[in-house]
């Protein structure tokens, strides 16, 4: 239906849960919308792990990875509210097929308010000299905290959130991991073929740098509070910054 929209030339947005919008239709979407490059704007909701006790069969951990592999496909994962409403004005006005990952939790406005929202490009939060934390979606607060707490350790940070997975800011991510010397980037999906990922293959083939990716490493999820499982797969500000210095740690 929505591909038939917008070749009638509507611009149609589909939503349901991400695990089930990208997973259970993915041959559609495959087929009928990123062959033919059709104007269609797939919103993907309770991404992650952040799904709580709904369990495994809910959580989208490789939903980035299955939409990255298809030609042409956007994939935009906007970190709050404000943020995700500008996201849905630019999938709007953007030509071609393109997925919006959601989340279910509520989160903190770390935007600053007024930051221009353009796909491609990411946003340079804070500006350090030892360390840059690249995160999306929900991560960005996260990697924000874990700032705080290596800022306490006399460790300065750079921060990129990345509301664009594809296409990649790779210029601010290549300019950010060579000012710093290492990159750790944090996100709620596995590091198969995600954020991670993409990030990787920007610095091997241009700028090898040590890099550690944080995420889901190559399981399922599971049920339980939304809490216990980021504390369970390491995504908290704790763990990330003691993550951090341990790369530092090891470099010295």
């Amino acid at each position: 239906t929505a591909a038939g929209l917008a070749a009638a030339g509507k611009i149609p947005f589909a939503s349901t849960f991400a695990v089930f919008a990208t997973g259970r239709v993915y041959d559609q979407i495959r087929n009928s919308v990123a062959h033919s490059q059709l104007n269609v704007k797939i919103a993907g909701s309770h991404s992650g792990i952040t799904v709580g006790e709904d369990g495994a069969s809910h959580q989208a951990l490789e939903d980035i990875s299955l939409m990255r592999s298809l030609p042409g496909m956007t994939i935009l994962v906007p970190a709050d509210a404000p943020e995700a409403y500008r996201a849905t004005l630019a999938a709007a006005s953007w030509e071609g097929p393109v997925y919006l990952r959601l989340g279910r939790p509520k989160v903190s406005e770390v935007i600053p308010p007024g930051t221009p929202f353009q796909i491609g490009r990411g946003t340079l939060l804070q500006k350090g000299s030892d360390i840059c934390l690249v995160s999306t979606g929900s991560m960005t607060a996260v990697a924000l905290k874990a700032a705080g707490i290596l800022s306490a350790q006399k460790i300065e940070s750079s921060i990129i959130h990345l509301s664009t997975i594809k296409p990649l800011d790779r210029e601010l991510v290549i300019e950010e991991a060579s000012r710093t010397g290492a990159v750790v980037t944090v996100e709620e999906h596995s590091i198969i073929g995600g954020l991670g990922s993409a990030v990787a293959e920007v610095l091997g083939e241009h700028l090898p740098t040590p890099l550690k990716r944080l995420g889901v490493e190559d399981s399922f999820g599971q049920s339980g509070a939304p809490g216990e499982l980021l504390e369970h797969y390491g995504l908290t500000p704790s763990r990330v910054a003691d993550t951090a210095k341990k790369m530092l740690d090891k470099g010295s």
